[in-house]
């Protein structure tokens, strides 16, 4: 009986399991790219982003196939944000935010605040979790708008409210989980390995209860391998 247990343990020990990305006291394990000393800082157990300037911080370590819970929250009306995936880690000459798959996290006034040079408004599902290449990572949508991929179901709630994304990364293909359900995909990233980054675009956000769980690697060639960073 006791060897079974042993080896029941020592099985459960070698399964994949959830780690903290964020130790709710420091900024430990994260590496500011192009952002201010004080863009992020940690109050009350949360990761809080002012967001300015625009720009990102970035995972001290690459990921390649792996399960992301993040929990997040606006504070202010119309706010922009998102994590950026299998990325760079740096920011291209000329720009702000870096190579990337980007899962878009924006609060739901963002569609009210910029309408098409028409007067319409843009799709409601464009906040809801938006998956895309970023900056020259090229996917295939599941759902398409244009090259990026839309929600099928709106689910995120808005200003001050916290909301819960799901992120399965395998082998080139990104599922997102908004609040409990799937809702969107991509496939076919051309980039299927490299850094975590979180995105300071303009209005207040705050993260909690970031957690990783890294899966076995794929077949991933150097040419699908972000660069490694000193």
């Amino acid at each position: 009986m006791a060897l079974c247990f042993l080896t029941n343990a020592i099985q459960a020990a070698d399964l994949p399991q959830y780690k903290p990305l964020f130790n709710g006291k420091d900024l430990t394990g994260w590496v500011n790219v192009n952002t201010d000393k004080d863009t992020w800082y940690v109050k009350d157990g949360m990761l809080v982003c002012t967001g300015h300037p625009i720009g990102v911080m970035r995972t001290d370590k690459q990921y390649e196939n792996f399960l992301l819970h993040i929990e997040w929250r606006h504070m202010e009306a119309g706010g922009n944000s998102g994590v950026f995936a299998w990325s760079e880690g740096t920011v291209p000459e000329g720009r702000r935010l870096p190579k990337g798959m980007e899962i878009q996290m924006l609060e739901l006034d963002w569609v009210n605040q910029h309408k098409m040079k028409d007067g319409t408004l843009p799709p409601i599902a464009y906040v809801h979790g938006e998956l895309f290449g970023a900056n020259g990572l090229i996917t295939t949508p599941d759902n398409p708008r244009g090259t990026r991929s839309k929600s099928i179901e709106n689910r995120c709630k808005g200003k001050g409210q916290w909301n819960v994304y799901d992120v399965v990364c395998v082998d080139g293909t990104v599922k997102l989980s908004v609040n409990g359900k799937f809702v969107n995909g991509v496939r076919n990233a051309s980039i299927k390995k490299g850094y975590l980054c979180l995105e300071s675009e303009g209005a207040e956000i705050q993260f909690r209860n970031i957690q990783i769980m890294e899966l076995p690697p794929g077949v991933t060639t150097k040419e699908q391998t972000a660069p490694i960073l000193k």
